[in-house]
């Protein structure tokens, strides 16, 4: 079988790394990787630490396209790739533009289509945006989906997916993780690693702070920003780490309010490794982020999601996810929750990871050879 997987961005990076390495260790299949290096540094950063070196990289990052001239030029590049190689079939990952538009090109050669990480869902269009959208456009082409949890598998029952096409695998981030914290333990280091060592101080309760998504741009942030103030301030034996997005929108606030707080630190983003080694070393994760939420809980850390929704909803149903919003208030009180509140610390930190055991590679390499 000649499998193609195609992928852009560092999230998609680190979730389909473990399934790249898994798959290409199979005799059973020809595999070929592409990335559109719709993210390039950050999608690079993942390869580098993983040691994989794509087949094709169509590099088609530009400052400040538009959503439309990055889709038109996936479609328009890729299927040059498709029509030498010839896959029988293509994965892509999640709810990038690249997944949902390599989808559309695969679906216009007649190539089948497997989709990992499939079935999640807000059925809101506008949040998040544009991954809701970008999800379902995938869900509607795929030919095999790849389930994380047993609720995003009943959404696509739901939509009336059969159930022969799908399979419940777990999340491949899991599988990720465990290899980065393998390599990490077995001696990785680089240099964020050794300068967030410079930094971390010992004993300290680390909140560690991520954020980038638009539709938390102008009040979302400041609100973001002024709570963490506030518990810098009201907490002087907390240590919060914050490494803070290039975006603009997010640079102009969080500049503006928190870079004279002594106990915050305000970094440059993080490369993966590094961000999983300062995962493990925080007391919880104060987040818009959507892999966070997958990744956290099987470290035992407490997430505070600053969204109103989530297509992760399992996760807080284990309670291992909180959902905060964009409001100072609720930003406020649940810091010090956690922070005061041992009882409450310990039920989020100790409660069943709802995202899988490490083996989804496995599951999905089984369903794709044996699609019965």
């Amino acid at each position: 079988m000649k499998v193609l997987m195609c992928f852009g961005t560092r999230p998609e990076a680190i979730k389909m790394a473990p399934l790249y390495i898994y798959l290409k260790s199979r005799q059973t299949l020809e595999l070929k990787l592409c990335v559109t290096a719709q993210h390039r540094q950050m999608l690079d950063q993942v390869l580098d630490f993983f040691e994989i070196i794509p087949d094709f990289d169509l590099d088609l990052m530009q400052k400040n396209q538009s959503l439309n001239q990055l889709a038109s030029k996936i479609i328009y590049s890729i299927d040059e790739v498709l029509v030498n190689f010839q896959p029988e079939y293509v994965l892509v990952h999640g709810d990038t533009t690249t997944s949902s538009m390599v989808a559309l090109a695969a679906f216009h050669r007649g190539i089948k289509v497997g989709h990992v990480e499939a079935g999640l869902r807000t059925y809101n269009k506008l949040s998040p945006f544009p991954e809701e959208i970008n999800r379902q456009i995938t869900g509607r082409i795929a030919d095999l989906h790849f389930a994380p949890t047993i609720w995003s598998g009943q959404n696509l029952l739901n939509e009336g997916v059969k159930s022969e096409e799908m399979v419940v695998t777990g999340n491949t981030v899991i599988d990720a993780l465990n290899l980065g914290l393998e390599k990490i333990k077995n001696g990785y280091t680089c240099l964020d690693i050794e300068r967030l060592n410079d930094i971390i101080i010992p004993n300290a309760k680390i909140i560690l702070i991520t954020g980038h998504r638009r539709e938390n741009f102008g009040d979302g942030f400041e609100n973001l920003c002024n709570a963490i103030k506030q518990i810098a301030t009201d907490f002087h034996d907390v240590q919060i780490i914050y490494p803070v997005h290039l975006n603009p929108n997010v640079q102009e606030p969080v500049n503006r309010i928190l870079s004279n707080l002594k106990n915050v630190f305000l970094i440059s983003p993080l490369d993966y490794p590094s961000f999983i080694y300062a995962m493990d070393q925080s007391y919880f994760i104060l987040t818009d982020s959507g892999g966070v939420q997958e990744e956290a809980p099987t470290l035992g850390k407490p997430v505070l999601v600053m969204r109103n929704n989530t297509e992760r909803p399992e996760a807080v149903k284990a309670g291992t996810v909180k959902l905060v919003g964009t409001n100072y208030e609720s930003i406020v009180n649940a810091c010090k929750e956690l922070l005061l509140n041992n009882e409450a610390y310990l039920k989020m930190s100790r409660s069943h990871n709802p995202y899988g055991d490490g083996f989804a590679c496995e599951r999905i390499y089984n369903k794709l050879i044996f699609p019965k």
